[in-house]
């Protein structure tokens, strides 16, 4: 399909040789090539379909790369990404070797911050803009952030910085009303009464107030905006209180009313941050997202006519188990809470939501807060889950720390997301959470070999009242065994020996077990007959097991879907200072590699970090000798 201007444009330079009528083309383009770009690779849709006129805008208006963009988040980059560059190579977006999903400064210099964690766009901006004055260098400083992102204590930590310094820099927020899922709190409230008040201004009552510091002629040209703006609610905004000018809101979506807006916002000299606020819609122009609960906000790939996923699976995802676990439980026991930090649809929360509304906290992106009021519910008795990525859980650490562990409170942490996340990449990879949380005193770590063993695991973490406690389960999906469902606790501290045999033994942690179980049919095949067994807790570990697979074989392999410094290091710590027994088992670690691992499949991640069934077989066939098997080329020649 030919575009009749898309086609032409490779860079912003080529958009800004174009007419305002020609603008207004172009965002349909790029709205269809967008959405046919994500039904053929999956990813985030709703919120790039929302922002196709301002990214033109924007790009339009400002001399980037010169003036820096910055994109809070980064999952509507996708617009952003085929007008700078990168345009033939969009289809191979969260693809091996392919583009990233985020923005990520070693792609391209149109992306002069990474973000990927919400809310970090404005304090990145401010170190830029300080930077450009002490280099007495003009450029712009433009951050774009949403809604949802402005629920982060950050930004208002960068709101009130920025604020105060009279620097003049542009925040953007793009108000849509929605995050991943529909934003919570008195700011959401905040901004929707700005929106629906009756008692605006236009802006010419705001270049009253401030004509007098500018010259007759950019005066002039700031007044032409008020045609094109709903103007001020009257006794001054809250972003005004900060520091700023604040403007709008405005509509996002017409281009007749960005491009003249932002020239002039360019233009101006006011000496302040100036404050825009752009109304825009989650899945403009694309009516499946417009229907749809989450304005697809994270899609597979689809078919672009009905909306509909092409790669649907019946299998049922490890969040999902843990939702209905939860809400199970809370069935019988009504001190059981839940929070979520603005991804109550990405920990499967929504179930217990429908049976428990009143019991589900939904705090918005505020992991430190939902950690320490999780704190404060656990003193009082009740029996706090809080669910949250991996990956994102890293944010409220020092509230982990001196608010939860320090204390010794009895709050349950259900880390989703753990370990390799496929075409995510490494800014959602949950690779440190063992390590970190098994630094602290007083916490009980436990990680599932698979689904049956989640549940037993939730329910455990319901009886663990002296304490804090924590269980970790990865992205994706599984297969629950009925015949082997079992939703008793666990003894505390136990792991369980699954296959016994002689020489090497195999100590795995967490949902690489599936990977281990493959790994010893390969090696039955050639005679070698390890000994498989399932740690359940990285923290505390079970000594007697260690003691047992090391009495008994020549051989030990810890296996981890974590970074070093976790489960190893404490078996390893074991072994050197508390075991009593002379150890002369040879010893290998398998853990994510010091590195970040770059967006591709999770298949192929954990075969690039050597945890699929045919690199582990192949770190015990090491042990016996100095070579590796190519168990492709071993299939094909035994067949023959």
């Amino acid at each position: 399909m030919s575009n009749k201007f898309l086609d032409k444009i490779n860079f912003p330079s080529d958009i800004r040789l174009l007419s305002l009528e020609q603008l207004e083309v172009l965002s349909e383009e790029l709205r269809d090539k967008t959405i046919d770009t994500v039904s053929k690779t999956g990813g985030h849709l709703g919120a790039g379909l929302g922002v196709v006129e301002l990214t033109i805008a924007l790009h339009y208006v400002f001399n980037t790369p010169r003036d820096r963009l910055i994109w809070d988040v980064g999952h509507q980059s996708y617009p952003h990404k085929i007008l700078t560059g990168r345009k033939n190579k969009i289809e191979t977006l969260r693809q091996k070797n392919g583009l990233y999903g985020f923005v990520k400064r070693s792609e391209s210099d149109y992306d002069p911050f990474g973000t990927a964690h919400s809310s970090t766009s404005i304090s990145a901006g401010m170190g830029m803009k300080i930077a450009k004055d002490l280099n007495k260098d003009d450029a712009n400083i433009i951050c774009v952030i949403g809604d949802g992102a402005l629920s982060a204590g950050m930004a208002y930590e960068a709101l009130n910085n920025v604020g105060a310094t009279n620097k003049q820099m542009i925040v953007i927020l793009n108000d849509n009303e929605m995050s991943i899922d529909r934003p919570v709190g008195a700011m959401s409230s905040y901004l929707t009464r700005l929106l629906s008040s009756k008692q605006y201004v236009n802006v010419r009552s705001l270049l009253k107030k401030i004509s007098a510091k500018l010259s007759t002629s950019v005066s002039k040209t700031l007044y032409k905006a008020e045609e094109y703006s709903k103007g001020l609610v009257t006794g001054g905004t809250l972003f005004e209180e900060l520091g700023f000018y604040y403007l709008g809101p405005i509509n996002g979506h017409d281009i007749k009313t960005l491009v003249p807006v932002l020239e002039n916002i360019k233009t101006s000299a006011v000496g302040k941050p100036i404050f825009l606020h752009c109304i825009t819609k989650k899945g403009k122009g694309y009516e499946p997202a417009e229907k749809s609960d989450d304005k697809f906000h994270g899609v597979n790939k689809f078919d672009v006519k009905t909306g509909l996923s092409i790669s649907k699976s019946n299998k049922k995802s490890y969040s999902k188990v843990f939702g209905e676990t939860l809400s199970k439980a809370a069935e019988n026991d009504e001190k059981i809470v839940a929070i979520t930090a603005a991804m109550m649809s990405g920990t499967g929360l929504e179930i217990f939501k429908s049976q428990h509304p009143a019991r589900l906290f939904d705090v918005g992106i505020a992991e430190q807060h939902a950690v320490t009021m999780a704190a404060g519910l656990s003193t009082e008795g009740f029996k706090p889950f809080v669910a949250i990525y991996s990956t994102f859980l890293q944010r409220a650490y020092d509230q982990i720390v001196h608010d939860v562990a320090l204390q010794k409170l009895a709050v349950r942490f259900a880390i989703d997301r753990a370990g390799q996340v496929g075409s995510d990449g490494p800014t959602h990879a949950g690779s440190y959470d063992i390590a970190y949380l098994s630094a602290l005193p007083n916490f009980i770590i436990m990680a599932p070999s698979n689904q049956n063993e989640l549940i037993r695991m939730i329910n455990t973490s319901v009886l663990i009242d002296d304490r804090p406690s924590a269980f970790r389960y990865p992205r994706g999906s599984g297969e629950i065994d009925t015949n082997k469902l079992n939703y008793n606790p666990l003894e505390i501290g136990k792991g369980k020996l699954l296959i016994e045999g002689n020489d090497v033994a195999i100590l795995n942690l967490g949902t690489r077990m599936h990977s281990c179980e493959e790994a010893i049919k390969l090696l039955n095949k050639l005679n070698i007959f390890p000994t498989l067994a399932d740690a359940r807790f990285a923290k505390p570990i079970d000594k007697d097991l260690v003691d047992k697979l090391l009495d008994n074989h020549k051989y030990l392999i810890t296996i981890e879907e974590g970074s070093s410094g976790g489960f190893s290091s404490s078996v390893l710590s074991y072994i050197h200072n508390e075991r009593r027994k002379s150890t002369i088992t040879k010893i290998n670690n398998i853990y994510f590699p010091d590195r970040f691992i770059d967006h591709q499949s999770s298949e192929d991640q954990y075969k690039e970090i050597g945890m699929d069934a045919e690199s582990i077989a192949n770190k015990v066939i090491k042990f016996y000798q100095d070579n590796v098997i190519d168990f492709q080329s071993y299939n094909k020649n035994s067949k023959n």
